[in-house]
C-alpha cells in the first residue's frame, strides 16, 4: 500500500529525545487549522456558526412551516402507531423504569449462570415505581398489558381485577412464578424490542427484510453490531466479518450508482486492539492495510463504505488513516469511500474542508454523513478528569443543532468534491436543510426502528422526494444491547425530538424552533451549568459543598500541536541534575552519588550528596527556631504561598515530567497525573488552611462566656516519602505540615532524591522560609533513625512499607523525653478486584489491566488479586492473556509505551523470586512480551498468574504482577473474610451491575477506597480521599478534610465575660 511517507522535520529532534521521536512531521495548513480548533472559545466558535446556519427571513418562514406541516402529518400517523412505539414513549428516560428495564436486560443477556440473573431481576424490578405508568397511556398495550409484554412477549387481555391493581398484581406475579419465569419473559421482550431496532441477526437476514413491503423505499447501509476490540484475535475476527458482510452486500448487486447502493458502515475500534493515538505508528502499519482491503472489496461490488466516527481523540488518527487509505490509486474511479463527522465537535467545519481538499487532490468524491454525535457526555467527563482547558464538543444541545445547520451548508457548498448526507430525526433539520440545499443533491439517513414515519412524509416521491437510507444494525441480542441502551438514552431523552414529535402536549411551535433563534436568545452561550474543567470543584451541584481552588490543568496527550510544544519544552529540562541537603548553615562535604536512569542504567541522569550526622542536627536545630514565627503567620498567608507554589508547578509541569521520566521511570501519562496530583495537594491544603485555622471556631455555652477552640502547629514534622510518587506524595505530606503551621524537615527515598530537591527549591521560591522546609537526603539509618528518635521531633508523616512503619513508630514509642509523637502512616495493601458474573468482561479485563500495570503496578492502590466469578472466568482469562498480548513494556519517555521499568535492582529481584515461587505454585496466565529496549533497564514484564486461593500470598507483590483467584456464586461472603483476613484494607475493586451485591461488598469489607465498575488507581485529591486501614495505615485520608487536624494541636478558650462587673448583652437585651 502506498501511503505518504512523513518527510523529516527541519529540526529533527535527537533521537533519544522524550515523547519527540514519535511525533509526525508538521501537518499541512488544512489539518492544523483541525488541531488548533480542538477546544475553540464556544461563544466565539457559535457566533460564527449562526451567522452561516441563518436562513433569510422569507426562506426561513417557509422552512418553518414546512416543518410544521412535517409534524401535524407525523401526529396524524401516530393516531394508529404500533404497540412497540407506545411502549417506547412511555417508558422513556423521563421515567426510571425505562432506563432500568433496558440495564435489567442488557446485564441479563450476558449473565451465564441463573443465580445471578435472578438476583438482578429482584434488584432492578422489585422496587420500580410501576404503579406510575399503568393509567398513563392510552395504548392497550402500555396499560395493562406492560406486564404482559415483559413476561410473555405477547399481548394479554387482562381480567378487570387485575387491572384495577396492576403493580399488586405484579408482586403476587413474582411471588407465585418467581424469577426464572421472569427471566425468560424479559430476555422475550428484548427480542421484541431487538426486532424494532436491529434489521437481523445474520447480515443475510438484514438484507431480505431490507427489501420487504414499505422497506424497499429506502437504501441501506449495514453495521456489524460488536464492542471494540481488546484482542487481535477479536480484531481479527471483526474484519471477517466485515469481508463476509460485504461479499452479501455485493452479491445482491449489480449496482449501476454508487450513491443509490448499499453500504457497509466500518468501526475501526473493532478492526485494531490498540486504536489510539497513543500507537500511531503501529495503527498506521497494521490497521491500514485492513482498511484498504476491505475498501477494495466494497469497490469491486460497486457498493458504499462508510468510516463511523468514535471518540474526539481518534479523530485526527482517522484522518490519516483515511488520508493514507483514500488516497491509494487501486481504488480510482469509484465515490463509494466515506465516513461520518459529528456536529458536535468543534473540529468539524475544518474537517470538512480537510476532506474537500483530499477529494480534489485525489480527483473523486467522498461522501460524507453528517451526524450529531453519540459520545456528549463521555466526552464532557472526559474532559473533566483530564483536566483540559475547555471541551472538544458543544455543552448545549442548541449549539449542536446549530453547528448541524452550518456544517450542512459547508457540505452543500464543496458539493463538486463531497456527497451529503444528513442523519436525522428532526422535522426542522430536514426542512431547514431542504431549504440551505436550494435543489442541490444530497441525502438522507435515519436509525432502523427510529423515525419511520417522519420519514414516510419525506422519501415518497409525491412528499419531498429526497432519498433516505437506513443506518441498519445486524447482529446477535448479546451485541444488540450496548447499542440498543445507546439508541434508546437517545430516542427517550424527554428533550428528544423522536419521543416529543407524537407527544400532543408539546406545542408544534415548540418542536420546531428554529435553533438559530433559540441560540441567539441565550444570555450566555456556554451551558450554564457545566463549568469549564479549570472550574470544575467551584460548581458542583448541592449538596455538595463548592470549593474555590482550581482543578489541576494536565496535557491533552492525543493532540499533537500540545505535544509538539510538551516535547520541546522536556526536552530542553533534561540536564546533569544535582541533589544536596537544604539546610541553612550547614557545611556538606559528603562525595556525590550517581543517579542513574531505571529505563537504562547506562545514562546517568545526575548526583547527589547524602546529609551527614552534623547536617541533621543543624537541620533539626533550625526547624525548632524557625517554628513558632511560622505558626504565627496567618493561615491566609501561608495558604497564599502553597497557592502561589501550586501556579509555578502548573506552570513549570514539563520540568517536572522531565524528572519523573528520567530518575523515575514514570511513562508520560503517569508523570503529567504526578504534576497534577501535587498541584492538587498544594491548592486543596491551602485551601483547607484558610476554612480550619483561619479563624478560632465559636463554641456554644452559656450566656456570659465565650468559647473558642484554636488550631496551631504541633512543631517539627518530619516528613518520610516513597519513590513511586516522589513529587505528588512528597508535596502532599510536606505541605500538609506546612499548611497547619509546622516546620519541616523533608526525606525523600533514596531513590528519587532530584525530584524531592526540585519540589523543595519550588516551595522557597514561592515563599517558603528555607529553615521552615529543609531537605534531607540520605539512607535510612543516617537520617531516618536519627530524626524519628529524637525528642525534638513532634510528629512524621511516612509513605511506604508496613515494616518501615513500624519500626518508626518503635523508635518514637523508644523516646524517653519529648512530646509524645503523631504518626501519620500510609502502607502498602493486598488490594483486591471483585467481580461477579453480572460485570461486561471487555470492562472487567481493561480496568483489572488498567488498575494492576499502569505504573509497572508500582502503587500502592494497584491490584494484586482479582476474584473472578467462575461462571465468567474462563472466559474473562482469555481476554485478560489476549489484551496483556497488546501491552508495549519499555522506554517510558515513549508515548507508545504502557509499562515502564521498576524503580531499581531490588525491586526486581523481589519481582523475579516471586515469578519463580509462582511457576511452581500457579498456573500462568500471561507474560506480556519485553520490548527490545528493556536490555539494559530494571523491566518486569507483567506477568498474570491463576491462584488456587489468596493464602498463596504472604506480602504485597509490588510490581506489575496480578493473580486470579475463581470464586463461586454463594461464596461471597468467603470471599470478602479472606480479603479482611489479610489484615490490609487499602483499597478494592468492585464489578457488577447488582446493587444489592455492591452494597453488602462496601459494607463489609474493611478498606479505605472502594472504585465500583472503574479502575481502582489513580485516587483524586479532595474527590477520592486517599488511606487504608489495618495494616495499610493510621488514617486519617490524605487528600480529605481530616487530615491537616492531624498535623495540628487544639487549644479551647473560655472567658468569662460577666467578671467585669454584669452580662452587658443580657442587661441591654430590652423588653
Amino acid at each position: 500500500m502506498s501511503s505518504p511517507s512523513p518527510s523529516p522535520s527541519p529540526a529533527a529532534p535527537p533521537a533519544d529525545g522524550i515523547i519527540a521521536p514519535e511525533l509526525p512531521a508538521p501537518p499541512s495548513p488544512l489539518r492544523a487549522a483541525i488541531t488548533a480548533a480542538w477546544l475553540r472559545d464556544e461563544t466565539e466558535h457559535v457566533r460564527e456558526l449562526l451567522e452561516q446556519a441563518r436562513l433569510p427571513a422569507t426562506e426561513q418562514a417557509q422552512a418553518q412551516k414546512l416543518a410544521v406541516d412535517l409534524v401535524k402529518r407525523v401526529r396524524a400517523r401516530a393516531q394508529d402507531q404500533g404497540a412497540i412505539e407506545a411502549f417506547m414513549r412511555q417508558y422513556d428516560l423521563g421515567s426510571e423504569e425505562g432506563v432500568l428495564l433496558m440495564c435489567v436486560a442488557e446485564a441479563l443477556l450476558r449473565i451465564p449462570d441463573q443465580d445471578t440473573a435472578d438476583k438482578l431481576i429482584r434488584d432492578k424490578l422489585g422496587d420500580a415505581d410501576w404503579e406510575k405508568h399503568l393509567g398513563q397511556s392510552d395504548s392497550v398495550l402500555v396499560n395493562a398489558s406492560t406486564w404482559g409484554l415483559m413476561l410473555t412477549g405477547k399481548l394479554v387481555n387482562l381480567n378487570d381485577l387485575t387491572r384495577a391493581d396492576v403493580p399488586g398484581a405484579f408482586k403476587r406475579l413474582v411471588g407465585r412464578v418467581g424469577e426464572p419465569v421472569i427471566r425468560l419473559a424479559v430476555r422475550q421482550a428484548m427480542r421484541i424490542m431487538g426486532h424494532q431496532f436491529v434489521m437481523g441477526r445474520t447480515i443475510d437476514e438484514a438484507l431480505a427484510r431490507s427489501r420487504k413491503g414499505d422497506n424497499a423505499d429506502y437504501r441501506y447501509s449495514f453495521d456489524m453490531l460488536g464492542e471494540g476490540a481488546l484482542t487481535t484475535k477479536d480484531a481479527a475476527r471483526y474484519l471477517e466479518a466485515y469481508r463476509q458482510a460485504i461479499h452479501a452486500i455485493g452479491r445482491t448487486g449489480p449496482f449501476a450508482d454508487v450513491f443509490a447502493a448499499p453500504s457497509i458502515s466500518i468501526k475501526l475500534s473493532a478492526l485494531h486492539p490498540r486504536y489510539e493515538h497513543a500507537k500511531r505508528a503501529r495503527v498506521m502499519k497494521e490497521l491500514a492495510p485492513a482498511i484498504l482491503e476491505l475498501a477494495q472489496l466494497a469497490k469491486s461490488y460497486g457498493i458504499g463504505f462508510t468510516i463511523d466516527a468514535e471518540e474526539a481523540d481518534r479523530l485526527e488518527l482517522s484522518l490519516d488513516l483515511i488520508e493514507a487509505t483514500f488516497s491509494d490509486p487501486s481504488l480510482d474511479g469509484w465515490e463509494g469511500y466515506g465516513l461520518a463527522v459529528q456536529a458536535y465537535q468543534k473540529r468539524t467545519p475544518y474537517v470538512i474542508d480537510f476532506l474537500a481538499d483530499l477529494a480534489r487532490r485525489v480527483g473523486r468524491r467522498v461522501p460524507v454523513r453528517l451526524v450529531k454525535g453519540a459520545y456528549w457526555d463521555a466526552e464532557i467527563k472526559r474532559a473533566q478528569i483530564d483536566g483540559h482547558p475547555g471541551y472538544p464538543v458543544f455543552t448545549r444541545k442548541p449549539n449542536t443543532d446549530v453547528s448541524y445547520l452550518a456544517n450542512a451548508r459547508r457540505m452543500l457548498d464543496q458539493g463538486d468534491a463531497l456527497y451529503p448526507m444528513f442523519a436525522t430525526h428532526n422535522a426542522q433539520t430536514i426542512a431547514a436543510i431542504r431549504s440551505i440545499a436550494q435543489g442541490r443533491p444530497y441525502e438522507h439517513q435515519k436509525l432502523h426502528g427510529m423515525g419511520d414515519d417522519l420519514y414516510a412524509e419525506v422519501v415518497p416521491k409525491h412528499r419531498l422526494d429526497i432519498p433516505c437510507r437506513v443506518y441498519a444494525p445486524v447482529g446477535s441480542h448479546e451485541d444488540l444491547l450496548p447499542y440498543l441502551v445507546r439508541r434508546l438514552l437517545e430516542n427517550g431523552a424527554n428533550s428528544s425530538f423522536v419521543n416529543r414529535i407524537t407527544d400532543e402536549n408539546v406545542a408544534i411551535e415548540d418542536l420546531v424552533r428554529d435553533p438559530v433563534q433559540t441560540v441567539s436568545a441565550f444570555d450566555a452561550i456556554p451551558h450554564p451549568r457545566i463549568p469549564l474543567p479549570v472550574d470544575l470543584f467551584r460548581s458542583q451541584p448541592a449538596p455538595i459543598q463548592n470549593s474555590d481552588r482550581d482543578n489541576s490543568m494536565g496535557a491533552n496527550l492525543a493532540n499533537d500541536n500540545d505535544l509538539r510544544a510538551l516535547a520541546e519544552r522536556v526536552n530542553a529540562a533534561v540536564k546533569p541534575w544535582r541533589a544536596a541537603p537544604l539546610v541553612p548553615g550547614a557545611v556538606v562535604s559528603s562525595a556525590a552519588l550517581p543517579v542513574t536512569n531505571p529505563a537504562d542504567r547506562r545514562q546517568t541522569v545526575g548526583e547527589w550528596q547524602p546529609a551527614d550526622s552534623g547536617t541533621v542536627e543543624k537541620a533539626l536545630a533550625n526547624a525548632v527556631a524557625a517554628q513558632p514565627a511560622w505558626d504565627r503567620t496567618p493561615a491566609a498567608s501561608r495558604a497564599a504561598i502553597l497557592e502561589h507554589a501550586a501556579h509555578l508547578l502548573e506552570q513549570r509541569m514539563a520540568d517536572y515530567v522531565a524528572l519523573c521520566v528520567k530518575e523515575a521511570g514514570k511513562t508520560i501519562p503517569d508523570s503529567v497525573a504526578e504534576v497534577r496530583e501535587a498541584v492538587d495537594f498544594l491548592r486543596y491544603y491551602a485551601a483547607q488552611a484558610r476554612a480550619q485555622f483561619g479563624a478560632p471556631e465559636q463554641l456554644p455555652g452559656p450566656t456570659g462566656e465565650s468559647n473558642q477552640l484554636q488550631l496551631q502547629g504541633r512543631g517539627v514534622f518530619v516528613c518520610i516519602s516513597p519513590w513511586n510518587f516522589p513529587l505528588a506524595i512528597f508535596l502532599g505530606q510536606v505541605s500538609a505540615a506546612l499548611a497547619a503551621g509546622n516546620s519541616v524537615i523533608a526525606k525523600p527515598a533514596e531513590q528519587t532524591n532530584l525530584i524531592g530537591h526540585a519540589a523543595v527549591k519550588l516551595l522557597h521560591e514561592a515563599g517558603v522560609p528555607e529553615a521552615v522546609l529543609q531537605f534531607l537526603p540520605g539512607d535510612g539509618a543516617t537520617v531516618g533513625a536519627a530524626l524519628t528518635q529524637d525528642p525534638r521531633v513532634a510528629g512524621v508523616a511516612f509513605t511506604g512499607s508496613t515494616d518501615t512503619a513500624r519500626a518508626i513508630n518503635r523508635a518514637l514509642a523508644g523516646r524517653e523525653s519529648g512530646p509524645i509523637a503523631t504518626l501519620i502512616a500510609e502502607t502498602g495493601g493486598q488490594n483486591a478486584f471483585i467481580a461477579d458474573s453480572s460485570a461486561l468482561p471487555e470492562q472487567l479485563v481493561k480496568d483489572a489491566m488498567g488498575s494492576a500495570f499502569t505504573s509497572a503496578g508500582q502503587r500502592c492502590s494497584a491490584a494484586r488479586v482479582l476474584f473472578v466469578q467462575d461462571d465468567i472466568a474462563d472466559k474473562v482469562m482469555t481476554m485478560l492473556a489476549g489484551a496483556m498480548d497488546e501491552l508495549k513494556i519499555g522506554d517510558p519517555g515513549l508515548l507508545s509505551t504502557d509499562v515502564g521499568p521498576v524503580i531499581d535492582a531490588d525491586a526486581l529481584k523481589i519481582l523475579d523470586d516471586h515469578a519463580a515461587r509462582m511457576a511452581k505454585e500457579a498456573r500462568l496466565i500471561k507474560q506480556a512480551n519485553a520490548g527490545e529496549d528493556t536490555a539494559h533497564g530494571t523491566f518486569f514484564a507483567p506477568r498474570a498468574w491463576e491462584l488456587t486461593s489468596l493464602d498463596q500470598l504472604h506480602k504485597e507483590i509490588f510490581g506489575p504482577a496480578l493473580h486470579v483467584v475463581r470464586w463461586k456464586a454463594d461464596q461471597l461472603d468467603a470471599v470478602i473474610d479472606q480479603i479482611n483476613a489479610t489484615g490490609y484494607g487499602l483499597t478494592l475493586g468492585v464489578h457488577s451491575r447488582i446493587d444489592e451485591t455492591i452494597d453488602r461488598i462496601a459494607a463489609r469489607v474493611k478498606v479505605g477506597n472502594v472504585y465500583v465498575n472503574r479502575n481502582q488507581i489513580g485516587a483524586v485529591v479532595g474527590v477520592q480521599p486517599f488511606g487504608g486501614q489495618g495494616l495499610s495505615g493510621t488514617g486519617p485520608k490524605a487528600g480529605g478534610p481530616h487530615y491537616l487536624p492531624r498535623f495540628a494541636t487544639e487549644k479551647t478558650v473560655t472567658v468569662n465575660t460577666t467578671a467585669a462587673g454584669g452580662n452587658a448583652s443580657l442587661l441591654t437585651l430590652g423588653d
